[in-house]
């Protein structure tokens, strides 16, 4: 697939000492996700997920406590035609209120091994729940 045709992100997954994973809705959309987004030009991973942390939830995190759990690709939810190349970071946090920012629209807590009736995004229902699961 051609570079343009790829849209490179980092990511978090932050779970709470339940074993549930944060998920987040972005507005006008149906599928619930990881937090985090683009990686701006010459900008660590790690560095812009703090950043898109901080917009969309409203909360500060050290880029260099956040662990490196690899890097991902599959299918992009919001924008068609697309693929993702996510860096996905392990956040710790013993926060468990985040109040939607910027674009989000939804926060939740997911329990992995439940049977919530959600629309989850391909890289979070292919790759990071059975990473969580393990």
């Amino acid at each position: 697939m051609s570079e343009s045709k790829q849209i490179h992100i980092a990511a978090a997954v932050i779970t709470d000492r339940a074993g549930r994973v944060l998920l987040v809705r972005k507005r006008n959309t149906e599928w619930f996700m990881q937090p985090g987004g683009k990686i701006e030009s010459g900008e660590r991973p790690e560095v812009a997920l703090a950043r898109e942390l901080q917009e969309e939830l409203n909360a500060s995190f050290n880029p260099d406590e956040m662990v490196p759990l690899g890097r991902f690709t599959d299918l992009a939810a919001n924008e068609p035609g697309y693929m993702l190349i996510a860096d996905m970071f392990r956040v710790s946090t013993e926060e468990t209120h985040f109040l939607p920012a910027a674009e989000i629209e939804e926060v939740i807590w997911f329990e992995p091994s439940g049977n919530q009736p959600l629309q989850l995004a391909p890289l979070t229902k292919n790759h990071i729940l059975s990473m969580l699961e393990r």
